[in-house]
């Protein structure tokens, strides 16, 4: 009866649904105003994208806004740019234009660069955190502007000299005994060749008084990253076993998958969740020369859990994700109860007998 109970409760049990990987590109020019052409591909997993809308997006402070800004995560993004930029001003610009390809939408709770990157919209707060986490990720000296009177946030680069692909005089502020040059990061994504360069600043905040938010307090690591090319990164799949859908709570099931193509030494991101929907890293598992890979898995909370996996490519190859895996974990007191009822059972079928010879005893002695 209980094992009829945790089947039904597993096979109605909400199952999520995702497995979709995420891809934009963007253009690049060698130089602002340049005529050499790059085209740089980006895929998000939805493993990653999930992760981050189940973070907490809350904030106390201007210093709390630090926190949306995720080097690691789009590190890879800025690998690719040092592959065609040379210096620190380049690379900025660089990153400025792929922001500014992003269509802008006034936006509500902030929210981290993956999943503006995937909903492809964001304002000028939003922008400002992909474009200082690239800049942050490629070795640059950046912080947040916030200017509170007009509501408006841009970024500050840090140049030992002045930009000299501004078309306009620069503007910076000081902070620390450096110059950190205005990056203004919003702008016409259907005009992004002639958008805004480093020093340069609209029109409506020269002048304007800025917080200078810095960023000590930036997210240090991420389960995974993004995947960028410079080349048409062909599609890859993940597979994903579990070697049980049953388990006592407390005890431990083995999850086990594949990447196909086989690609070894990579590093696939095992994810659980309680409910299909916030998700949180487990552990990372690398995959052997066969492109397998395995972990152990204890559940910790009682009823349905599901676990997936994420690869998040490389620059050969999109990321993928596993589809997820229903688990159900009976919990320890149905257990008890079991070996409860399974002792009752031999009690009684051991009493009943020798009742039965008492009375035959009894029987034949009258």
């Amino acid at each position: 009866m209980l094992f009829l109970s945790a089947l039904l409760l597993v096979l109605f049990s909400p199952f999520p649904s995702f497995a979709v990987t995420y891809n934009y590109s963007y253009s690049l020019l060698n130089r602002p105003g340049g005529s050499t052409y790059y085209r740089l591909s980006v895929s998000v997993t939805s493993s990653l994208y999930d992760y981050y809308q189940s973070k907490d997006h809350s904030t106390g402070s201007l210093s709390d806004l630090a926190k949306f800004v995720t080097p690691n995560a789009l590190s890879p993004i800025a690998d690719d740019l040092w592959s065609i930029y040379s210096s620190e001003e380049a690379f900025a610009n660089g990153v400025l234009m792929i922001v500014h390809q992003i269509p802008y939408n006034e936006s509500g709770p902030q929210k981290y660069p993956v999943e503006t990157l995937v909903e492809n919209e964001g304002d000028c707060d939003l922008f400002s955190f992909i474009a200082a986490s690239i800049m942050k990720a490629g070795g640059l000296d950046v912080i947040l502007l916030y200017y509170e009177e007009l509501t408006h946030m841009n970024v500050g680069v840090y140049l030992l000299e002045p930009p000299s692909d501004a078309r306009f005089d620069v503007h910076y502020f000081r902070y620390g005994g450096k110059r950190y040059y205005v990056a203004e990061c919003t702008g016409d994504w259907n005009d992004w060749e002639n958008g805004w360069r480093v020093g340069e600043c609209p029109e409506e905040f020269k002048g304007v008084s800025a917080e200078i938010i810095t960023l000590e307090n930036c997210e240090q690591w991420s389960p995974e990253q993004v995947s960028s090319s410079l080349v048409e990164a062909a599609s890859s799949t993940l597979t994903l076993q579990v070697s049980s859908k049953f388990v006592i709570e407390g005890m431990s099931v083995t999850v086990s998958g594949s990447i196909s193509p086989i690609s070894a030494s990579e590093n696939v991101t095992i994810y659980v969740s309680s409910d299909g929907v916030s998700w949180n890293f487990l552990e990372k598992a690398t995959t052997n020369s066969q492109g397998h890979f395995s972990c152990t898995w204890k559940p910790r909370t009682a009823g349905t859990n599901y676990v997936r996996a994420s690869w998040p490519g490389d620059e050969d190859y999109k990321g993928s994700d596993s589809a997820a895996y229903t688990v159900f974990v009976l919990p320890l007191y149905w257990l008890l109860a079991g070996v409860a009822c399974i002792v009752m059972i031999i009690v009684l079928a051991l009493i009943r007998p020798k009742k039965a010879d008492s009375e035959a005893i009894f029987e034949e002695t009258f």
